[in-house]
């Protein structure tokens, strides 16, 4: 896509929540571990933002909007050893700094709620020794979850909340969505994708309840809805500061539902009359496919949502573009081109070469600055 910067549309400002984007690219949510390790793998520390993320989201700012990785709003949320965790003051306190870095050039920053849901594993959870989901059916397909030592294991069979459990579960999403506030952020993104807790609750693969949160598309999403009005009445965000993630068409965490079409463009209507943000969908099938219905495409979400949707999984420079200047998508969300290219949207404004995308090896994992903040700024050598 040989386009000068004034003519791309990727490159366009858009307004979202009120605040206008410099550009429709966002800096993916993604999962990178990078929370200072300790030998006590309960020692809060390794749930505390520090400098070095500071340093990995201030080098990502100039896109338009940055969506942090994964942030665990419980303990009974969490199940990835060195995530952040946004669950006290001090967590708060610490993400301020990252936000402020942020800001500082000029960037819009969302934190992501994150509730893993039957994606953990009960070493994680030693007062419980449990593992929560929207009911009791355990992952399929072969996946894997992480121990607190961070090795592979089996999943478990999920222990299927109560409604006191769930009433106790918005609580925790309320009170991390005003941590968040504190620590200044722009907005929220609630995570509903790729296999976790709220997505549990949306699939029929994973949700078998009988009562007001299981069976019908209605009662499937009350969990989400919940969650969204409470933050709102909460006063922390208003509805257009806080956006949500769906993967319809994903297998990650055994997903994947024969119903998926018909329930997500419900989620995306009923979702419409809150006036959110943004709806930010997995259309892409690089992450997995579970073919177990009709796809769920970007141009199905606009069909039903008025706000902004962004896509993602997959995208390069030249369909990002197509998407966008099509309206099939407003924003476009890169992850792992962005981890290897900290200055994405400038190599596409001036058509400068893109490194390839980051090695699985340095996606996630203790390795502090080796392959997370040492990717190098373009550097024009003619």
């Amino acid at each position: 896509c040989k386009q000068p910067f004034f003519t791309m549309e990727l490159l366009s400002k858009i307004t979202v929540g009120d605040q206008d984007l410099k550009n429709r690219l966002v800096l993916a949510p993604l999962t990178r571990a990078r929370c200072t390790p300790t030998e006590d793998p309960f020692d809060v520390t390794n749930t505390m933002p520090n400098d070095l993320m500071a340093t990995y989201y201030e080098q990502r700012s100039s896109g338009g909007l940055v969506i942090t990785e994964a942030t665990a709003i419980s303990e009974d949320g969490c199940g990835w050893r060195n995530a952040p965790h946004i669950r006290t003051k001090e967590h708060a306190d610490a993400w301020k700094k990252i936000v402020d870095r942020v800001h500082d050039k000029d960037g819009v920053i969302y934190l992501q709620l994150w509730h893993m849901g039957r994606f953990s594993h009960s070493s994680h959870h030693p007062n419980t020794n449990r593992v929560v989901s929207a009911g009791n059916i355990p992952i399929s397909g072969g996946s894997k979850v992480k121990t607190i030592e961070s090795e592979d294991a089996e999943p478990e069979v999920p222990h299927a909340l109560t409604l006191d459990e769930i009433k106790q579960t918005v609580d925790d999403y309320v009170n991390a969505a005003k941590l968040a506030a504190e620590a200044g952020f722009d907005g929220i993104e609630v995570h509903g994708a790729n296999g976790y807790l709220i997505d549990q609750f949306l699939q029929s693969c994973s949700n078998n309840r009988n009562d007001e949160y299981g069976g019908s598309m209605e009662n499937r999403l009350r969990l989400l809805t919940e969650v969204v009005d409470a933050i709102i009445e909460s006063g922390s965000f208003t509805a257009n500061r806080i956006g949500f993630r769906i993967s319809p068409n994903g297998v990650f965490g055994g997903m994947g539902s024969k119903d998926n079409y018909e329930m997500f463009t419900y989620v995306a209507k009923t979702m419409n009359t809150r006036g959110l943000a943004y709806l930010h969908i997995m259309d892409g099938k690089a992450f997995g496919w579970h073919d177990m219905c009709k796809a769920v495409t970007c141009m199905d979400i606009k069909k039903n949502f008025d706000g902004p949707v962004i896509a993602n999984v997959g995208l390069t420079k030249d369909t990002a573009e197509g998407m966008v200047r099509s309206g099939a998508a407003d924003m476009a969300c890169f992850g792992r081109l962005y981890i290897s290219n900290p200055d994405l949207p400038e190599r596409f404004a001036n058509n400068w070469s893109v490194e390839p995308e980051a090695e699985y090896s340095s996606w996630w994992g203790p390795t502090g600055a080796k392959g997370y903040t040492d990717y190098p700024f373009y550097k024009d050598e003619s």
